[in-house]
């Protein structure tokens, strides 16, 4: 039977982990994402599962990808300054195709920065944090419902595509608390072992889309060489070789990017007859849909595209919306980022502009409002 419970955020993002069989939860407790933490080691247990306080991030995400490679469904939490020391794990789980997922509930930086207060800044670390060629997903929910069902896609995503997973939170959605419906029944991608014997086995040996067989765990009978340095399909390290090297840096991006239509994940509203676009994602979704509905009120034909994934970008949407409309504008709680994605997609077929709002607070609709009439 479905659910239908009020709670915030962060329990949301907990009991959708717990939902898609996350068994493993490593982290460090920090503002605004330690509700995260506090649920998984009450709730986690009793599912059978595992709950580890480290004694930092990079701990966290180190605990996280053993896990992993235990054959584990496995998952993080954390905000600012936590996310930024384990983006070299982060990197490593990449390198070694590692999928797991992290919940970042978003605070304003940079350094301490604003622990309590809600912020949009770490969007391109998500994506650019660590070093070296790479891709990763990144989902953006804009409420406790979409965080619940955003990190059940989370970890499908990490299971089907062998990748670190982010769910792009903040303390706006994070904390807060309204209606979510939890489904009785799930899809979920389940693990799966090799379709070939251990002897035949090639660990990272990518199939026609760029994805691989299967994932073993330690100690059934394969032999894993899980390495971060790059290497060839068997896992042996092959850094002095450019073909090989070429090779799988090309594959780690391939086999996000040429799924990115199956990976879309976008909401439109009214924008059949549009003009005047706002293109939002997380907790700026709501202003920007109540600033939409003024506006048709008043007479202005707006539409809103709401951003449920922010990586791999919707290139083509963006194409296509910019085709349509006189003008795109951009509210987020930073200095202007996912502007330029959107700026870069748009081909300059729509004049594009940002709504840049630091200090922690929140767009207000009539911000938004007033950008859309050109005030």
């Amino acid at each position: 039977m479905e659910q239908v419970m009020v709670i915030h955020g962060n329990e949301a993002c907990v009991r959708g982990a717990i939902a898609a069989g996350c068994r493993f939860f490593a982290g460090y407790p920090i503002t605004p994402a330690s509700e995260v933490a506090e649920l998984m080691a009450e709730m986690l247990p009793k599912q059978g599962g595992i709950f580890m306080q480290m004694e930092d991030e990079i701990a966290s995400v180190c605990s996280l990808i053993g896990a992993a490679w235990g054959g584990a469904k496995a998952c993080t939490a954390t905000s600012g300054p936590g996310f930024s020391l384990m983006q070299e794990g982060f990197g490593y789980a990449v390198a070694t195709e590692t999928p797991c997922v992290c919940i970042n509930v978003q605070r304003g930086g940079p350094s301490t920065g604003q622990p309590t207060s809600s912020s949009q800044q770490d969007i391109y670390q998500a994506k650019y944090g660590s070093h070296g060629d790479y891709e990763v997903i990144a989902y953006a929910p804009a409420s406790a419902q979409e965080c619940f069902d955003l990190t059940v896609k989370a970890f499908n995503a990490a299971e089907k595509y062998r990748v670190p997973v982010f769910v792009m939170s903040d303390e706006v959605v994070g904390h807060t608390r309204e209606k979510v419906r939890i489904p009785e029944k799930l899809e979920l991608y389940e693990r799966r072992k090799p379709s070939v014997p251990p002897g035949e086995y090639a660990l990272f040996r990518g199939g026609p889309d760029g994805r691989l067989d299967g994932m073993p765990a330690f100690n059934q009978g394969y032999k894993l060489m899980v390495d971060g340095q790059l290497h060839d399909e068997w896992g042996t390290r092959a850094g002095p070789s450019v073909e090989e090297s070429a090779k799988l840096v090309r594959r780690l991006c391939d086999k996000v990017l040429k799924h990115d239509g199956d990976l879309l994940d976008v909401e439109s509203r009214y924008l059949d007859d549009a003009e005047v676009a706002v293109v939002s994602w997380g907790s700026a979704v709501r202003p920007a849909m109540q600033a939409v509905r003024q506006a048709r009120v008043n007479g202005i034909k707006a539409g809103c595209l709401k951003l449920r994934i922010v990586w791999p970008f919707p290139d083509s949407v963006i194409y296509d919306l910019a085709g349509k409309v006189d003008r795109i504008l951009v509210p987020e709680m930073n200095v202007g980022k996912i502007v330029r994605e959107v700026e870069r997609a748009a081909h300059g077929r729509a004049d594009v502009m940002g709504l840049p709002k630091l200090g922690g607070a929140l767009h207000t609709p009539a911000e938004i409002l007033a950008a859309i009439e050109g005030r």
